[in-house]
């Protein structure tokens, strides 16, 4: 997608799995933003994020927003950071909570905001997923997340990216929900980066990325770790 200039329109954002590192730095960052006006944080438990930007919906069903559809009117970026591991999980059970989760969401959001075409609006959606993620990959879990980057892709949003991140450092204070084994293997990110800026960001880049897509858009639909860090640093 070539840059589209958003002029003065703030970013409204409904933001998934601010109670998982990803989506509450995601979040975090974009209390800090200026660009940023208005936050919806769509969850299954409460994430903790008390601020005059957020509001805070609990739902437990993904597969059905149906009931809440009418909170997305008027937000015009979603940023869909929840997601699964496929450990224990079978092809059907990993592709609804890879795929049609998402794809419920951008389906509502398309609704109750009338989004006809990708000309007539300037909405942006960016998924979550990973590096390595690949239709013709012999891993389920590739296959499926390519087909989710190409659901969202080809839908109505006018701006649609696929975040594909491999080591993301959780470099953003007050983390609460970092995992864990940062804490030991840490060390080895500088090392890393040093290596492949492809292959390490921070979170605080990855969440600066998103901001700036939204607002600038970017020349790919696929975003890799270096798409990231050229992203977040756009003025």
């Amino acid at each position: 997608m070539e840059k589209i200039n958003n002029g003065n329109n703030k970013i409204r954002a409904i933001i998934t799995g601010a109670s998982g590192m990803i989506g509450e730095g995601v979040v975090q960052n974009a209390i800090e933003s200026d660009e940023v006006e208005k936050i919806l944080i769509v969850g299954r438990r409460e994430s903790g994020f008390k601020n005059e930007k957020v509001k805070e919906i609990i739902h437990k069903d993904f597969l059905n927003l149906t009931d809440i559809q009418n909170e997305f009117i008027g937000f015009n970026s979603v940023y869909f950071c929840a997601g699964v591991s496929s450990v224990g999980l079978d092809r059907e059970t990993y592709e609804k909570l890879t795929v049609d989760m998402p794809m419920e969401m951008l389906r509502k959001v398309e609704l109750v905001n009338n989004l006809k075409s990708k000309d007539d609006n300037n909405f942006t959606f960016i998924y979550i997923t990973s590096a390595l993620t690949n239709s013709n990959s012999w891993l389920m879990w590739s296959q499926i997340k390519a087909k989710a980057e190409n659901q969202i892709i080809n839908s109505n949003f006018n701006k649609t990216f696929a975040f594909r991140p491999a080591w993301i450092q959780p470099n953003i204070p007050g983390l609460k929900n970092a995992y864990k084994t940062y804490k030991y293997i840490s060390w080895m990110y500088p090392i890393g980066r040093s290596i492949s800026q492809n292959g390490f960001v921070t979170l605080r880049e990855l969440s600066r990325a998103m901001v700036k897509a939204s607002s600038n858009g970017y020349k790919s639909n696929i975003i890799n770790g270096s798409d990231m860090v050229i992203l977040s640093n756009l003025p």
